[in-house]
Protein backbone atom coordinates (compact mmCIF):
# COMPACT_ATOMS: atom_id res chain seq x y z
CA UNK A 1 0.00 0.00 0.00
CA UNK A 2 1.49 3.31 -1.06
CA UNK A 3 1.76 6.36 1.10
CA UNK A 4 -1.02 8.19 -0.73
CA UNK A 5 -3.26 5.27 -1.66
CA UNK A 6 -6.95 6.18 -1.52
CA UNK A 7 -8.76 4.21 1.16
CA UNK A 8 -12.22 2.75 0.74
CA UNK A 9 -14.72 4.48 3.00
CA UNK A 10 -18.18 3.46 4.14
CA UNK A 11 -21.03 4.49 1.87
CA UNK A 12 -23.09 7.41 3.20
CA UNK A 13 -26.70 6.35 2.86
CA UNK A 14 -28.76 8.85 0.86
CA UNK A 15 -32.23 7.28 1.10
CA UNK A 16 -34.12 4.08 1.83
CA UNK A 17 -34.25 3.35 -1.91
CA UNK A 18 -30.43 3.70 -2.01
CA UNK A 19 -30.25 0.98 0.67
CA UNK A 20 -32.65 -1.24 -1.31
CA UNK A 21 -30.41 -0.81 -4.36
CA UNK A 22 -27.30 -1.84 -2.39
CA UNK A 23 -29.01 -4.93 -0.96
CA UNK A 24 -30.22 -6.01 -4.42
CA UNK A 25 -26.59 -6.02 -5.63
CA UNK A 26 -26.21 -9.50 -4.14
CA UNK A 27 -23.49 -8.50 -1.68
CA UNK A 28 -24.25 -8.44 2.04
CA UNK A 29 -24.77 -4.98 3.50
CA UNK A 30 -23.57 -3.93 6.96
CA UNK A 31 -25.54 -0.86 8.05
CA UNK A 32 -24.29 1.35 10.87
CA UNK A 33 -27.26 3.39 12.11
CA UNK A 34 -25.55 6.36 13.77
CA UNK A 35 -25.73 9.97 14.88
CA UNK A 36 -22.92 12.51 14.79
CA UNK A 37 -23.47 13.61 18.40
CA UNK A 38 -23.36 10.04 19.78
CA UNK A 39 -20.15 9.12 21.64
CA UNK A 40 -20.52 5.33 21.14
CA UNK A 41 -21.06 6.02 17.41
CA UNK A 42 -17.79 7.95 17.28
CA UNK A 43 -16.07 5.12 19.13
CA UNK A 44 -17.28 2.62 16.50
CA UNK A 45 -16.40 4.91 13.57
CA UNK A 46 -12.82 3.65 13.22
CA UNK A 47 -13.92 0.01 13.23
CA UNK A 48 -16.60 0.69 10.60
CA UNK A 49 -14.00 2.46 8.44
CA UNK A 50 -11.63 -0.54 8.74
CA UNK A 51 -14.42 -2.93 7.75
CA UNK A 52 -15.24 -0.84 4.67
CA UNK A 53 -11.65 -1.23 3.54
CA UNK A 54 -11.32 -4.92 4.44
CA UNK A 55 -14.62 -5.93 2.78
CA UNK A 56 -14.23 -3.76 -0.33
CA UNK A 57 -15.68 -5.70 -3.26
CA UNK A 58 -17.15 -8.39 -0.97
CA UNK A 59 -19.75 -6.45 1.05
CA UNK A 60 -21.17 -2.96 1.29
CA UNK A 61 -20.46 -1.09 4.53
CA UNK A 62 -22.97 1.72 4.97
CA UNK A 63 -23.44 4.56 7.45
CA UNK A 64 -27.02 5.71 7.97
CA UNK A 65 -27.08 9.09 9.70
CA UNK A 66 -30.30 9.76 11.67
CA UNK A 67 -30.31 13.41 10.54
CA UNK A 68 -30.10 12.53 6.83
CA UNK A 69 -32.19 9.35 6.50
CA UNK A 70 -34.78 9.28 9.29
CA UNK A 71 -36.98 7.07 7.08
CA UNK A 72 -34.41 4.26 7.31
CA UNK A 73 -34.54 4.47 11.12
CA UNK A 74 -38.35 4.23 10.99
CA UNK A 75 -38.36 1.37 8.47
CA UNK A 76 -36.03 -0.77 10.61
CA UNK A 77 -37.44 0.43 13.97
CA UNK A 78 -34.06 1.66 15.18
CA UNK A 79 -34.51 3.13 18.65
CA UNK A 80 -30.88 3.66 19.73
CA UNK A 81 -27.51 4.35 18.19
CA UNK A 82 -25.29 2.82 17.20
CA UNK A 83 -27.32 -0.08 15.82
CA UNK A 84 -25.74 -2.50 13.36
CA UNK A 85 -27.52 -4.76 10.86
CA UNK A 86 -26.41 -7.22 8.22
CA UNK A 87 -28.87 -7.42 5.33
CA UNK A 88 -28.81 -9.89 2.44
CA UNK A 89 -30.96 -10.94 -0.49
CA UNK A 90 -31.03 -13.86 -2.86
CA UNK A 91 -30.12 -13.15 -6.49
CA UNK A 92 -33.24 -12.10 -8.39
CA UNK A 93 -35.28 -11.60 -5.20
CA UNK A 94 -36.92 -8.27 -4.42
CA UNK A 95 -37.02 -8.75 -0.65
CA UNK A 96 -34.15 -8.81 1.76
CA UNK A 97 -33.42 -10.65 4.97
CA UNK A 98 -32.12 -9.15 8.16
CA UNK A 99 -29.41 -11.67 9.05
CA UNK A 100 -28.16 -10.07 12.25
CA UNK A 101 -28.76 -7.02 14.46
CA UNK A 102 -27.07 -5.52 17.54
CA UNK A 103 -27.04 -2.18 19.33
CA UNK A 104 -24.30 -0.44 21.27
CA UNK A 105 -20.58 -1.09 21.17
CA UNK A 106 -19.81 -4.24 19.16
CA UNK A 107 -16.38 -5.84 18.84
CA UNK A 108 -14.82 -5.83 15.40
CA UNK A 109 -14.46 -9.62 15.34
CA UNK A 110 -18.22 -10.00 15.92
CA UNK A 111 -19.02 -7.68 13.01
CA UNK A 112 -16.46 -9.49 10.83
CA UNK A 113 -17.91 -12.90 11.71
CA UNK A 114 -21.44 -11.85 10.73
CA UNK A 115 -20.29 -10.27 7.48
CA UNK A 116 -18.35 -13.43 6.57
CA UNK A 117 -21.31 -15.67 7.39
CA UNK A 118 -23.59 -13.55 5.16
CA UNK A 119 -21.15 -13.48 2.21
CA UNK A 120 -21.93 -15.76 -0.73
CA UNK A 121 -19.72 -18.82 -0.66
Amino acid sequence: MGLFTKRTKPIDLESVSHLDELVRSGQPVLVDFMQTNCQPCRTMDGIVNELAEEFDGVAHVVKANAARVPDAFLKFKVMSTPTFMVLTTRPGANTFTQRWRASGLVKKDVLTKHLHSASPK
